[in-house]
């Protein structure tokens, strides 16, 4: 397509000389702004895919894909048979396990730390299958995990509150017993036996864990549960997993809610936020076009007597085009590889880069209380990769098409005759 003698025309063009360094350093500019903008833009979607995958991960992780429901309207939602129940779904194709719980709200007390916290109630097993909470505790913590004086607390609330292995806790629900006096809150007291880490600043927070008996004890529930976590092989598809749940239940008076329906909402607010971001982001590559277009429109006006000079020699219109496209196309394509490189190695290294840039301005530039996660994460989608290259080389190209068009345009003759 481009013949030696345009590469070797393009390559003297690029090259400052004495007197045209003012178009190499616009040009120059051009480079460096399409780099930063190729580069910013797959470290910022990388970090919001990171930030979703990993939310979503830790968010699924805990309460699983979906949760099943009792449908009665007459008093607490609870489901009675559980364990029947469980074994029933966790027989259902796609689905990996079923976890049955107890859950409520209450206030913590600890000394002078009040806060309010959410108690799940679970048994040995069923701590076991959850993941993300078992694999941080201590494996003696699951032959102690029983009795109604136990606990498992979160990491923050530890901290937060001074609370070791073996301190004691106070647990207060409002939804008491009823006396003559009215109603009085339930207040009882536990042991702490594990510290768990889920990841997730909101969890280790306000989650603790009591057995299953405990809670049900706490509550003043029977042989009862809550709710029924199930996890599946495929969180992606789990409308047709759940709608599969709804029929083959259709008789046992449950209700299904999936995650998409608990979290919809915050998801689709991060999803716009990123579209946002690159539409706000990707006008750094345009305005670096826009710069591409300037340097070239300004070097065709500096070589006008050059073009002419070859137009008389024989050069074609095609070829005077193809030497003015190779050289606002190389300044692109150069910026595109070296952004995509920077912006690769920064994603990569992301997490590293953030405590040293944290220790060196002392200050904390991830906040997991306002961003939910512990660390900062990043996920490479080599899909958005492609996409932000191939937007980058395309803006490129377009910027050098008007200013190659008019060069080949420059008559020689009338040129020729003004110098």
């Amino acid at each position: 397509m481009f013949g030696s003698f345009e590469r070797m025309v393009a390559k003297r063009y690029l090259r400052a000389r004495k007197g045209e360094r003012f178009v190499s350093i616009i040009a120059i500019f051009s480079l460096i702004g399409i780099a930063l903008g190729v580069g910013t833009l797959i470290v910022v979607m990388s970090v919001m895919n990171g930030f979703k995958a990993d939310l979503l991960g830790r968010i699924l992780g805990l309460n699983g894909d979906l949760s099943a429901f009792s449908r009665s309207n007459d008093g607490p939602s609870t489901i009675k048979g559980y364990d029947i129940l469980t074994n029933k779904i966790e027989r259902v194709s796609h689905i990996i396990s079923a976890i049955s719980f107890v859950e409520g709200q209450v206030l913590i007390n600890a000394g002078n730390y009040n806060s309010g916290g959410m108690v799940r109630g679970m048994t040995v097993n069923g701590l076991k299958k959850l993941k993300v909470i078992s694999k941080t505790l201590d494996p003696i913590v699951f032959s102690q995990f029983q009795g109604d004086n136990v606990i498992i607390i979160g990491e923050t609330l530890a901290e937060q509150a001074g609370l070791s292995i073996g301190s004691k806790i106070t647990l207060i629900s409002p939804k008491g017993s009823a006396t003559v006096m009215g109603n009085i809150p339930r207040i009882k007291s536990y042991k702490v036996i594990g510290i768990f880490d889920s990841g997730m600043h909101e969890y280790n927070s306000s989650y603790v864990f009591l057995p299953m008996q405990a809670a049900q004890n706490f509550f003043q529930l029977r042989d009862e549960v809550t709710g029924i976590q199930i996890f599946s092989n495929d969180s992606t598809h789990i409308h047709s997993i759940t709608r599969q749940l709804e029929a083959t239940f259709r008789n046992d008076n449950l209700r299904f809610v999936d995650w998409t329906q608990n979290n919809n909402a915050f998801f689709g607010a991060v999803q716009v936020e990123q579209n946002v971001m690159f539409l706000i982001l990707a006008l750094i590559i345009l305005v670096a076009a826009f710069n591409v277009i300037s340097s070239l429109i300004m070097m065709v006006k500096d070589k006008i007597r050059d073009i002419a000079i070859l137009r008389t020699m024989g050069a074609s219109r095609g070829a005077i085009m193809r030497i003015f496209l190779m050289c606002g196309a190389s300044v692109g394509v150069t910026g595109t590889l070296i952004g995509t490189l920077l912006g690769i190695l920064f994603c990569k290294n992301i997490e590293h880069i953030r405590q040293g840039l944290q220790k060196i301005t002392g200050t904390n530039l991830f906040n997991p209380e306002v961003y939910y996660l512990e660390h900062l994460p990043a996920k490479l989608d080599w899909g958005d990769v492609i996409q932000v290259v191939s937007m980058a080389l395309i803006l490129s190209l377009l910027a050098t098409l008007y200013p190659s068009w008019k060069a080949a345009k420059t008559d020689p003759v009338e040129t020729l005759k003004n110098e």
